[in-house]
């Protein structure tokens, strides 16, 4: 005769009250900050092909954008901008430029809804003629890494006076944090937060975003300053340098692919964790949804819910404004 077990891990599964008094994690709209594109002009929404569901703003309909997305309890919105390539050049001038469309839309923002964050974007890339994230040398075609730290520090000094809530340093130099820090602290700024991009991974998974800002490098790649997607260790060793140099909040980017790089993370730090569920993890499940091959909305809330579970404190996710309605429906 078999053994009847004796442990019975089902009985924890058995209705939905008692499954829901055990669930170890939960989401919730306050963990979503929405990446929203931003272009120039008026009147106008302009879809993004390669992400369904996903449209690049002119500032006047943006502000209806975050309105609909308050509407849904949805707070914290991380604009990004797609600026013309005649504004474009080689030191990104355009990017601290207080008057342009970047720092424009954020001051606008913050006056129609000033109790949203605002989570801004520091890197050369969208404004940059050669789209790097830093500054290329002319000659050898290296990323000099010390020059760019003045222009980080001019381009957060600019979102900040337009008020900029959270300084997102993407780019991946060395040193970044400090120096941005030291800038904000000497212009009192001292209570404008950093979230840095502890562990951007040069991932296949940016593609769609870059079409959205056209932001692609004109020659070469980002390996030379984004992290091997093959390497972990080396996410422990950014992150004590980013806690020594003054960040708030770390992030790891991309989400889906990188979970174990958020537990990582998660288990190495007391500073809040975020994660980027990014623009091709976003366009994979559109997709596969589009051509009926998963539930996209039961599969949109597992993606959100993996991330959460390998350890995120906040998802940047453009799934946000949807996943807040079906937590809305419960």
């Amino acid at each position: 005769m078999a053994l009847i077990p004796t442990h019975r891990p089902r009985r924890n599964r058995k209705s939905e009250v008692i499954r829901n008094m055990v669930q170890e994690t939960t989401l919730s709209v306050h963990d979503f900050i929405y990446p929203v594109f931003l272009i120039e002009g008026e009147n106008k929404t302009i879809e993004v092909t390669s992400m369904p569901g996903i449209q690049r703003f002119t500032a006047d309909r943006l502000l209806d954008e975050i309105g609909a997305c308050v509407d849904l309890g949805i707070k914290s919105f991380a604009p990004f901008p797609s600026i013309d390539d005649r504004l474009k050049d080689r030191l990104a001038q355009e990017s601290h430029n207080p008057d342009g469309l970047y720092t424009r839309t954020i001051a606008q923002i913050k006056k129609a809804f000033p109790d949203v964050v605002i989570m801004s974007d520091v890197a050369m890339d969208p404004y940059s003629s050669d789209g790097h994230d830093g500054i290329v040398d002319p000659d050898s075609g290296e990323i000099l890494n010390d020059a760019t730290l003045e222009v980080l520090g001019q381009m957060a000094l600019a979102q900040a006076r337009a008020g900029a809530d959270i300084i997102g340093p993407s780019d991946m130099m060395d040193g970044r944090v400090a120096w941005i820090r030291d800038v904000l602290d000497r212009n009192a700024f001292s209570h404008v937060s950093i979230m840095s991009y502890t562990a951007k991974y040069a991932s296949a998974f940016y593609g769609p975003f870059r079409d959205a800002l056209g932001s692609a490098p004109k020659k070469g790649d980002k390996k030379s300053y984004q992290m091997n997607p093959a390497n972990r260790r080396e996410a422990l060793r950014e992150l004590v340098l980013d806690e020594q140099e003054g960040a708030d909040m770390v992030m790891i980017k991309p989400a889906l692919s990188y979970l174990d790089v958020i537990r990582e993370v998660r288990n190495h730090t007391q500073l809040p964790v975020t994660a980027y569920n990014v623009s091709g993890e976003y366009a994979m499940v559109k997709a596969a949804a589009q051509n009926g091959w998963v539930d996209g909305e039961r599969t949109m809330m597992e993606v959100l819910m993996s991330i959460k579970r390998a350890g995120a404190d906040a998802i940047l996710t453009y799934f946000a404004k949807e996943a807040a309605a079906v937590l809305r429906r419960g």
